[in-house]
């Protein structure tokens, strides 16, 4: 769609006169644009992001979440001294009415937030120790956080990452098989159903006490650390929108999901899917080195577990996207969310094929520390 950004970016304390906008980023659900503007010769950058309202139901609370967050990771930080502040926490731009969102007259949320110069993310890490660094970055931002007062941050996907529950999704969009789709997903659909006993896992240690609720990133896909450009440290994490009450395992499944593998989500060759152990166990040092004074014997004992459950979690969302016709992923081709589901696939098994090996790297590294 077409948005007239240079207006948009008239409703936000921003600094100096709008020059332009361009696409910006990789994401599958808001639309992103990166805003230039000139200040005195000097060109000052800035996020815009149309929050997507078919996916995130109530922006306004999804933008009390994030200003929640921040401003609590910001204070956090100014009194350890700090001297960067602003590029390791997002900072939201205020509306000219001093508001932290601007709705348009098409009733479509906007947001603005300033761009972290000299950063860059990866969609697909190159290097163990670059796992180690986004592992670290996710791991402080759960540290952060430990102490948010009350309220709870509200639940801005209700059961986002509730693996039984979108387990049953998927099973009723099977049932109805709405756009004709299950033939060509048999083996995937197989695939799912032969493996479906491990949806119950956290949630079943969740109901029984053994892990607890904490404020959690909830997309911890390794594209949502920055890192400094010159000291190759991760500084910042972003994409705040699923911030909220959720289980520490679901932060650390999704590194491992994401940061493990070295070919694209959507990769179609499937013979460059699998999980790098190297990668796994630079992971499991990096989280560990922020999370282990917090975390209960029962998170320690699943970290492996997690990566295995949040990446089949994954496979079924793609695939139940797919049997219901492309509706939740952004797609650019025909098929394009079934290829996803076959890479989660691929990498479900690899993890399955290397698991005690994890389980028995994650125990010395946490005999290590202590």
């Amino acid at each position: 769609m077409n948005y007239d950004v240079g207006q948009i970016a008239n409703q936000f304390q921003i600094s100096g006169d709008y020059l332009n906008a361009v696409p910006y980023g990789t994401g599958h659900i808001n639309d992103t644009f990166l805003i230039t503007c000139n200040e005195a010769d000097c060109e000052i950058r800035y996020v815009f992001q149309r929050i997507n309202h078919s996916i995130f139901k109530d922006p306004p609370r999804v933008m009390e979440n994030i200003v929640r967050a921040t401003s609590h990771i910001q204070h956090k930080l100014k009194s350890s001294d700090v001297s960067d502040t602003s590029r390791r926490v997002l900072t939201v731009v205020p509306t000219i009415n001093g508001m932290s969102y601007h709705q348009d007259p098409e009733a479509n949320y906007w947001r603005c937030l300033l761009f972290i110069e000299g950063t860059l993310a990866f969609d697909v890490l190159e290097t163990p120790e670059q796992a180690h660094k986004a592992a670290k970055a996710f791991g402080q931002f759960q540290c952060y956080l430990a102490d948010l007062p009350e309220p709870a941050l509200t639940e801005t996907i209700p059961d986002f990452h509730n693996t039984p529950k979108r387990l049953q999704t998927f099973l009723q969009v099977l049932d109805k098989d709405p756009c004709d789709r299950a033939c060509d997903a048999a083996d995937e659909i197989g695939f799912v159903l032969k493996h479906a006993s491990m949806c119950d896992v956290l949630i079943e240690l969740f109901n029984n006490g053994q892990i607890p609720e904490r404020v959690t990133h909830n997309d911890t896909k390794i594209n949502n650390v920055l890192f400094d450009k010159k000291t190759q440290e991760g500084i910042c994490v972003i994409d705040l929108d699923t911030v909220m009450p959720g289980l520490s395992l679901y932060d650390f499944g999704d590194m491992v999901r994401t940061a493990t593998c070295q070919a694209a989500e959507d990769e179609r060759d499937l013979s460059r899917i699998e999980m790098d152990i190297q990668f796994f166990e630079q992971l499991a040092r990096g989280y560990t080195s922020e999370t282990a004074g917090f975390l209960t014997d029962a998170e320690k004992e699943h970290l492996a577990f997690a990566g295995k459950l949040i990446t089949f979690e994954q496979m079924i969302r793609f695939l139940t996207d797919h049997l219901s016709g492309d509706i939740y992923y952004k797609i650019h081709r025909p098929g394009h969310n079934l290829d996803r589901t076959r890479t989660q696939m691929k990498l479900v098994q690899s993890i399955m094929d290397q698991e005690d090996e994890m389980n028995k790297l994650t125990e010395n590294i946490l005999n290590t520390l202590a």
